[in-house]
């Protein structure tokens, strides 16, 4: 199991002058309208409670004023909480001195913004180096670690170029190098992507995950948008007004919403695209024999299956027996290629169409986990999409 990078512990940010009224109004439950009602405090976050594992993408959602943006600030202490931890690395980071802190945000923490705010004078090359510069490595080093970075984002051509000459899309990379170079164990993205069009954001996001593939940082994501979450988050916690309202895998929001207001997120989306074999998958659906002998055969398929899957000791596939095999001294054994069961639902359609029977589906130990056939997928896909059509 992943450990935790970062731990909340009941975090609260009240935006108001008595942070001792705030407190009180918190802890008799208030909500973020009453307390506006009653003094005029704005509730930037009530009462956050969860952890981040290391090296997932981990993606807080909600509508504008929900609390997301003031939530990643008090994790880096941009913000200061009115109440609560903010534990990273096993630091609790509300009570290290500033000293302490900035040396963090120069080393071992990066964030970036929906503005690129590069440095109009400064080369491409010399903006992905600042925080290296800032940090006080010395200029050869650098400028070697920047363009190592952004060759990994693909701009290594544009290394002497000025931030003018770039596209939106090609900016925004030059701000996910400056982030990249001080080689941050831990990043913070505030709606980076936001601001481009649908095709860049696209295309960075699989800079992104191509990025997170080979150097498997912590990556804490703000978005209001909700494919981008599916498509990118490890898990997904749900703001509303200052509350987490849900917190999980993109599967698991998708297939029990917490409630309305989660639900309303998906309005207009085709949520069957993020459904993995897991999802599609049915436990009981094909006989299993353990032992390929003329008694299991005929008990496994003396009702209406056609086919029943073999299982060795481990309970890997070795293969599927038919009905023709009933009766025979030696059954015959088929090979069955199996799915993983975390494989996405383009991957499983094209690969249940060119079969006649189901498909076993499999852990990454290669353990049998359960089967897919083509109605399965038919029937998910008729309820998902009939959602939103």
């Amino acid at each position: 199991m992943e450990s935790p990078k970062i731990v909340v512990d009941g975090l609260c940010k009240v935006f108001g002058p008595n942070p001792k009224v705030a407190r009180e109004l918190l802890s008799s439950g208030a909500t973020k309208d009453e307390m506006f009602a009653k003094t005029g405090y704005v509730l930037g976050v009530n009462n956050a409670s969860f952890s981040v594992n290391e090296g997932e993408i981990f993606v807080l959602m909600g509508l504008s004023g929900s609390g997301k943006s003031t939530l990643i600030r008090l994790i880096n202490r941009l913000v200061e909480p009115t109440a609560g931890k903010v534990v990273i690395d096993g630091r609790d980071i509300a009570a290290v001195k500033k000293s302490e802190l900035v040396a963090l945000r120069r080393t071992d923490m990066s964030m970036v913004f929906q503005s690129f705010a590069l440095m109009p004078q400064r080369t491409v090359l010399s903006n992905a180096a600042f925080g290296l510069e800032v940090a006080g490595v010395g200029r050869k080093e650098r400028e070697q670690r920047a363009l190592t970075v952004l060759e990994q984002v693909g701009l290594a051509q544009f290394a002497h170029k000025l931030p003018a000459e770039l596209s939106g899309g090609m900016q925004q990379r030059v701000g996910l190098a400056r982030a990249l170079s001080v080689n941050p164990s831990l990043m913070i993205m505030d709606e980076a992507f936001s601001a481009l069009d649908p095709l860049k954001r696209k295309e960075m996001q699989n800079v992104l995950l191509q990025l997170q593939k080979e150097q498997r940082r912590t990556i804490m994501f703000v978005s209001h948008d909700l494919e981008e979450a599916l498509r990118i988050g490890t898990r997904i916690a749900i703001m509303e007004g200052g509350r987490i309202v849900q917190i999980g895998t993109p599967q698991e929001i998708i297939s029990n919403p917490a409630d309305d207001y989660v639900r309303a997120f998906f309005d207009g989306v085709d949520t069957s695209r993020y459904l993995t074999a897991g999802d599609l998958m049915q436990r009981e659906a094909v006989p299993l024999i353990r032992t390929l002998d003329k008694k299991s055969v005929a008990a496994s398929l003396n009702g209406s299956n056609e086919y029943a899957f073999v299982l060795d000791a481990q309970r890997r596939i070795s293969g599927f027996v038919t009905r023709d095999a009933i009766g025979a001294d030696n059954p015959s054994l088929r090979k069955v290629e199996s799915i993983s069961i975390g494989a996405p639902l383009d991957q499983v359609v094209s690969r249940v169409c060119a079969t006649n029977t189901a498909l076993p589906v499999v852990d990454d130990e290669g353990r049998y986990c359960g089967s897919i056939d083509q109605a399965a997928v038919l029937k998910v896909i008729t309820r998902n999409r009939g959602a939103h059509v």
